[in-house]
């Protein structure tokens, strides 16, 4: 579960995190990059796909600044994942409340 969230920290499990990150069901990648900073693309989430979530939510930063083209959005959802973006405050916790009941993968923008 994710404790907290603020700009630039995320907070699981008593653990601090200043870089992005993907969380997985059993672990947790950090530092997390993209090809370009703030856009989103299928190459970026290969590795999330190949775990066949059942959603995956993605935090777009505080701002909101991550772009996840068209394109990527018919790719994921053509793999039957839901996808769910949203700023990052709001993202957590969608994915704390999500992962309950479904297998979630969530990707987080720590900062803009």
């Amino acid at each position: 579960m994710i404790e907290s969230y603020s700009f630039g920290s995320m907070v699981i499990d008593g653990k601090e995190y200043t870089n992005d990150l993907i969380i997985y069901p059993e672990r947790i990648k950090s530092p997390w990059w993209r090809r370009e900073g703030h856009r989103l693309d299928v190459e970026d989430i290969k590795e999330i796909l190949e775990a066949k979530p059942e959603v995956l939510v993605v935090g777009t930063g505080a701002s909101g600044l991550v772009e996840i083209p068209e394109e990527t959005e018919r790719y994921i959802r053509g793999k039957g994942i839901r996808l769910i973006a949203q700023g990052t405050k709001e993202a957590y916790k969608t994915f704390n409340a999500l992962s309950k009941s479904k297998k979630v993968i969530g990707a987080f923008h720590l900062t803009c």
